[in-house]
């Protein structure tokens, strides 16, 4: 039961297939995807959404702040990387230099499951416009909150609660117990439970 996100390439696959099936297509709907295109992820992670565009002639850049998530993107994304099709960038997004670290503005720009993330989420809409070309857009994907497994259960290092759904449906005073009680990273998951069901 969600035993993938430990097998990162699987993992990477299915975000690959995810991303072909449903974000390209969702995206279609309102512009032409053309190879030489540019598109950004913000939080990219393994880099399985990004796979699909450079499929499609895009060139891609990952922005992830956390390094050790692009050392897998890198070998997953290897030859997309040697031809050029895509490049990366471990930083915090507010802190990126649009021209020099990303070489410019954006078609496309995608959020999946990554806007709980963000912090300063208030400015973040207005501040992306200078992300986008003019006739760019951007695609938010939101995590499913709802779903057994929606409360980030597989970041969790305890066994017991990496498998038991439903739990970040708690009332917030039990939910933080309960992850105090595991010694859990009880103001990651807070944080992210406040963002998630508000």
């Amino acid at each position: 039961m969600f035993d993938f996100h430990n097998d990162k390439k699987r993992y990477f696959e299915m975000q690959a297939q995810n991303a072909r099936s449903y974000i390209v297509p969702f995206v279609e709907k309102h512009m032409v995807i053309t190879p030489g295109m540019r598109v950004l992820e913000i939080g990219c992670a393994g880099a399985g959404v990004l796979k699909a565009f450079t499929e499609k002639g895009c060139i891609t850049v990952g922005v992830e702040l956390d390094e050790p998530r692009l050392v897998l993107a890198r070998e997953f994304m290897k030859e997309e990387l040697e031809q050029g099709r895509i490049s990366f960038v471990s930083k915090d997004i507010y802190k990126v230099d649009i021209e020099q670290e990303l070489k410019g503005r954006f078609d496309i720009v995608i959020l999946k499951d990554v806007i709980e993330h963000i912090h300063n989420q208030e400015k973040l809409i207005g501040w992306m416009k200078g992300l986008l070309n003019p006739a760019g857009v951007i695609f938010f994907g939101f995590p499913p909150w709802q779903m057994p497994f929606g409360g980030h259960q597989q970041i969790m290092t305890n066994k017991l609660l990496s498998k038991l759904p439903y739990f970040h449906l708690l009332p917030m005073a039990a939910y933080k117990g309960l992850l105090k009680f595991f010694k859990q990273d009880v103001h990651l998951l807070q944080r992210l439970k406040k963002r998630e069901s508000a």
